[in-house]
């Protein structure tokens, strides 16, 4: 079954439900932070689509920022960015600090190894780029 694609919406979602879960309960903040990762990741890509950026082909998603995760996303960034939103997408891409330490692998981390420091500033970056999508 396809799914439409709303990387606004789901932004959105993602942050609703990571706030959520991140203050009623710090011991899941390793939940959280990941929620905070794939929040950032829309809003960055809702940015993209705004500026013209689009889906490369099925058979070149390797190379397509729009499938990537952090780190990867901003690497791919600083090469391909471009449209409106370019100067906000190239400071987003050479951010060292934008979601540092942030990898999907952490999924499969026991949830120790995720730090309630890091998350917190998971949680600040996610709100400023959520703000940024909005703000055009």
């Amino acid at each position: 079954m396809p799914y439409s694609v709303d990387f606004r919406r789901a932004a959105r979602r993602h942050l609703e439900a990571a706030d959520k879960l991140y203050s009623r309960s710090r011991t899941r903040h390793d939940v959280a932070g990941y929620l905070f990762g794939l929040t950032a990741e829309l809003a960055v890509k809702e940015m993209m689509r705004e500026s013209n950026m689009r889906p490369l082909p099925a058979t070149s998603r390797r190379d397509d920022p729009f499938y990537a995760h952090f780190p990867e996303l901003k690497a791919m960034l600083r090469d391909t960015a471009s449209g409106r939103r370019h100067g906000d997408l190239r400071r987003i891409a050479q951010n060292s600090q934008l979601m540092q330490n942030w990898d999907t692998a952490m999924r499969y981390a026991p949830g120790t190894d995720i730090r309630a420091e890091w998350v917190a500033t998971w949680a600040e970056q996610a709100r400023e780029l959520v703000s940024k999508m909005d703000a055009s």
